[in-house]
């Protein structure tokens, strides 16, 4: 069925649960049969959850793959209060209602030929979505993932054997999946994982950007998902190195669907400061727009 307050772009789904496996720190991987939303998802879109039948105030929960040919749809979620700990005790064959797909996704094409996936924490599932829409529809482009954490990552941490130049050879840990996928990727974190950069996910951006050459830095382009002080960092590092960066800003709604006006941020525009809503003029901004350089 299709929701009557956004113009046919966002769908309301009973959702089957497909798979709910449990991960370090109270984290879930969630796979929902979502036809509709599957269908017409882009990275960087999301989807509102009602966790149990007797919540009415949904959870906000971004999409980390979508198989449009079988029509499934995964969410890494942490539990973080009443909602989501009722989630959790949600079981396979059980039903969601869900709306989706919500928000304006990541650029969809001409990417420069070096992307720079920058996610940290619940930043991460974006960034494995629009990592793996590259791999499939965008084979010329090289993007590197750096995704950090301060709890335990939500998979088991492999050693790559993808080399990656201006990166020390004993940072180490990656995906599984991004492995797989043949996608470089390297962890960080500041709680002295083995295989991990030790410190934050702009500190080991900063080195791979600083070993490169000026040919291959203005085939870079950054992507960023995460808390906001790391947004602001990654928007900083980009606007100094000169660089476009999008981010995916995280906030907190009710409605989602663009009716409250609960969770606008403040855009810089050419006429000057604007507000605008996460929910459906975003996720995804232009980083100098949201974090410009102070002054």
């Amino acid at each position: 069925m299709k929701h009557p307050a956004t113009r046919d772009t966002i769908f309301s789904e009973q959702a089957e649960i497909l798979m709910h496996e449990e991960q370090p720190a109270n984290q879930y991987i969630l796979r929902l049969q979502a036809p509709l939303t599957a269908a017409r998802a882009r990275p960087g879109c999301f989807v509102h959850i009602q966790c149990d039948n007797d919540l009415q105030m949904r959870r906000p929960m971004s999409i980390m793959r979508a198989d449009t040919g079988a029509g499934w749809i995964d969410i890494l979620y942490k539990i973080h209060g009443l909602g989501t700990g009722k989630l959790a005790r949600r079981k396979a064959g059980q039903y969601l209602d869900l709306l989706g797909p919500i928000g304006m996704p990541f650029k969809l094409k001409n990417y420069r030929r070096l992307p720079l996936l920058i996610g940290g924490g619940v930043g991460i599932p974006p960034m494995v979505y629009l990592a793996e829409h590259m791999k499939q529809f965008m084979p010329d482009v090289r993007p590197l993932v750096i995704m950090g954490s301060e709890i335990p990552f939500p998979f088991k941490i492999r050693p790559s054997q993808i080399m990656i130049d201006g990166i020390a050879a004993d940072i180490i840990a990656t995906m599984p999946l991004l492995e797989d996928w043949k996608i470089p990727c390297r962890l960080t974190s500041c709680n002295d994982y083995a295989g991990c950069y030790q410190g934050y996910v702009t500190d080991l951006a900063r080195q791979w950007l600083d070993s490169l050459n000026d040919n291959s830095l203005e085939n870079v382009e950054i992507f960023a998902c995460g808390p906001t002080p790391m947004l602001r960092a990654a928007s900083f590092l980009a606007q100094e190195y000169g660089l476009p960066c999008q981010i995916s800003v995280e906030e907190y709604m009710a409605c989602a669907v663009g009716g409250c006006a609960g969770c606008t941020v403040e855009i810089q525009t050419g006429n000057g400061p604007a507000m605008k809503r996460v929910c459906v003029d975003g996720p995804v901004f232009e980083a100098a727009t949201v974090f410009p350089l102070p002054a």
